[in-house]
């Protein structure tokens, strides 16, 4: 009799921490704080059994390394909350290119809601002569390609930011070739405007910040639109991701599209899926250049993470085995670059330690 409970309590288990396992569904355990009110649980790392020496020491770090804010989720729950050079929870700050992983989410809304599907062809919702290329070459280009970085558009232009046609010129084929392009990714925003009849700014507010409690806007900075937030609502964001799209039981992003955002989006660059970077594969591309580096993009971090990375060091990571979501904003720490850093692979040395993983 002993013997079949064990079996029976065994296979719940088994088929709860698939069922947790599979899209669509929140991780295990999960906390959401209210979506409309500043409470937010917390837990003690001592309970946790993290190391609070090495705690201590990585707090130290990150002061030094031009933090504003850090936070660490645990089941949702915020673990770690540190702030830095007078910034305080109720300040904002830009996310520069982690606001990139925020469009492709609404992109995936879009598209389940039959606004749009990412293998039209990205004429058809910009008109054509949107690029300097040729019909034929432009009629390749898909919101796909846009998503995971491989429109063929040449990014060594005098301003790789610019969204007029002159400045979109043909490099290779979409789907060829694989470059850090910011003009494609910013052309997104219009595309989502043409598809949904909805201003941009308003639908990520209806679709996604209404809905899970983020404050924060869209500011105009050259040629793109740059969201700022408080610490806590990039905290929200990571945590919607963690939860495979779900708030509270609530499907917000569609669980399909996150799979496909989670995963390699071209043969190329596998660390990068649509406007989203992938620890765990076997290489890895960087801005700005078209080397192929060997190994994992944060070889110190958890194979399954996946972040969210802006210029200057703001960081949104989300590790589904250890049910984490841990964020940083602030000033470069050092090694400035328009994605992943060497700040990255050294944080997660410390956060190993600390968090004994």
């Amino acid at each position: 009799m002993k013997r079949l409970l064990s079996i029976i309590m065994f296979a719940l288990l088994f088929m709860q921490c698939r069922k947790a396992e599979e899209p669509g569904n929140q991780a295990p355990n999960s906390y959401f704080p209210p979506a409309h009110s500043g409470e937010w649980e917390s837990i003690r790392p001592s309970s946790l059994n993290w190391n609070e020496n090495e705690l201590s020491s990585l707090a130290t770090f990150l002061e030094q390394k031009g933090t504003k804010a850090f936070i660490i989720l645990k089941d949702g729950r915020i673990a770690v909350e540190y702030y830095f050079d007078g910034f305080t929870p109720d300040k904002s700050w830009y996310w520069a290119s982690a606001g990139k992983t925020l469009t492709a989410a609404l992109v995936g809304i879009a598209q389940h809601q039959g606004k749009l599907s990412i293998n039209d062809r990205t004429s058809q919702y910009l008109g054509t002569g949107w690029t300097s290329t040729s019909p034929e070459k432009e009629n390749k280009i898909t919101i796909r390609h846009q998503l995971a970085m491989t429109t063929g558009l040449d990014d060594n232009v005098p301003e790789s930011d610019c969204t007029s046609p002159s400045c979109l010129q043909y490099k290779a084929d979409a789907g060829t070739r694989w470059s850090y392009h910011n003009a494609p990714y910013t052309l997104l925003e219009k595309v989502l405007e043409s598809a949904t009849g909805t201003p941009y700014k308003s639908y990520f507010q209806q679709m996604i910040g209404s809905e899970i409690g983020m404050d924060g806007s869209w500011l105009k900075s050259g040629f793109n639109n740059v969201f700022y937030s408080t610490p806590r609502s990039m905290a929200r964001f990571g945590l919607l991701l963690l939860n495979n799209g779900r708030w509270n039981g609530k499907a917000i992003l569609p669980a399909d599209f996150l799979s496909a955002q989670f995963a390699s989006s071209q043969n190329i660059n596998a660390a990068y899926g649509y406007l989203t970077w992938l620890n765990g594969k076997s290489s890895y591309m960087l801005p700005q250049t078209q080397i192929s580096f060997n190994g994992f993009l944060i070889p110190n971090a958890p194979e399954d993470t996946y972040a969210a990375l802006g210029k200057n060091d703001q960081k949104i990571y989300v590790v589904p085995s250890q049910n984490l979501v841990i964020i940083r904003m602030g000033e470069s720490a050092g090694d400035s670059r328009l994605a992943a850093s060497s700040f990255d692979n050294e944080l997660w040395g410390r956060l190993r330690k600390a968090l004994k993983l």
